[in-house]
């Protein structure tokens, strides 16, 4: 059995939602069929506050084996390193967190909060928020940059807003099996953050052929004008779909890059800034000259068919 104890921090829940939603394994396969022995869950356990008392204190003490730590939601620093905006019976969920760590054999956060800070992180937010061992972009975050996990391994992060629920159910099924789990430079799992969104829309053809969308509502692509952020993201949103039938982009609306560390973007989620007719952030790997001499030729490239698709009703 591998004993897993989940904290909720920074007032996040999401990544608990998506979790039910699990179905490669479900959240029963994971208890059931991998040896998952949910110690203690805020939404799932049964047992009085005292419970969670009693297995934190045994945990620090060495009386409890912790096999998986999941954290969701972001660690509040603020006010001045203290820690005490988000209290725990008379002392910080921060420190509680950083002493929980170094019993744990791995350490998986849960949702971008957790990884990077995410939304609880940007401006003008006074708590101060970080990651588990990220603030955004930069390593380093509650725990520094070199810390690793009695296995050996850093913060394992299962980014998104909220985390895909068959990559958090995956993840820790490959941790209970003693499985490798090969990290990004971010730290996330490399089998579930190696595609980028923009694999699989069923837009596609459209931003080959630079047939843009300007309003919602149509069929063709939402990168040029409406802030789809698919192009620069990674994740499986487009590859293994949410409750095995859709995404953002398929439902008509642009991806917004919630696996990024840098999440949520301070500006307009609707709107691509751009350089001229230019988008500022190209696609991951585009090179800007190739890009410009490409946009010029591709419109005009674009088939009948294509075109026409965009007015089908």
């Amino acid at each position: 059995m591998a004993a897993l104890l989940w904290l909720q921090t920074g007032s996040c829940g999401g990544d608990t939602m998506s979790l039910l939603c699990a179905d490669s394994p479900s959240l029963e396969e994971l208890v059931d069929e991998y040896g998952i022995e949910m110690l203690w869950q805020p939404s799932l356990s049964l047992g009085p506050a005292g419970k969670l008392d009693a297995l934190v204190e045994a945990v620090i003490a060495g009386q409890q084996d912790l096999d998986i730590l999941c954290i969701e939601g972001s660690i509040i620093n603020g006010p001045n390193g203290s820690g005490m905006y988000d209290p725990y019976r008379g002392r910080s969920k921060m420190g509680l967190v950083r002493q929980l760590a170094e019993k744990a054999q791995y350490v998986v956060a849960m949702g971008t909060c957790a990884a990077y800070g995410g939304v609880h992180a940007a401006p003008p937010n006074p708590t101060d928020c970080l990651g588990l061992q990220f603030d955004k972009q930069s390593p380093g975050g509650l725990l520094p940059a070199g810390w690793r996990s009695r296995k050996g391994l850093p913060v394992i992060n299962l980014s998104g807003c909220p985390a895909h629920p068959n990559a958090m159910t995956k993840t820790l099924a490959m941790l209970a099996l003693g499985l490798a789990v090969e990290l990004d430079p971010l730290n996330r799992p490399k089998a579930f953050f190696n595609t980028t969104v923009h694999q699989g829309c069923t837009r596609n053809e459209y931003h080959e052929y630079d047939v843009e969308d300007a309003e919602f509502g149509g069929k063709a692509c939402m990168f040029f004008n409406l802030g789809c952020q698919g192009p620069v993201t990674m994740a499986v949103c487009n590859t293994e779909l949410w409750n095995g039938r859709s995404s953002k982009t398929r439902a008509g609306v642009p991806c917004f890059g919630c696996t990024s560390p840098d999440f949520p973007l301070d500006h307009d989620l609707f709107r691509t800034e751009k350089i001229g007719p230019i988008p500022l952030h190209l696609p991951l790997g585009v090179e800007r000259a190739n890009y410009m001499a490409y946009k010029s030729l591709a419109h005009e490239a674009a088939p009948e068919r294509v075109l026409n698709k965009t007015m089908d009703p």
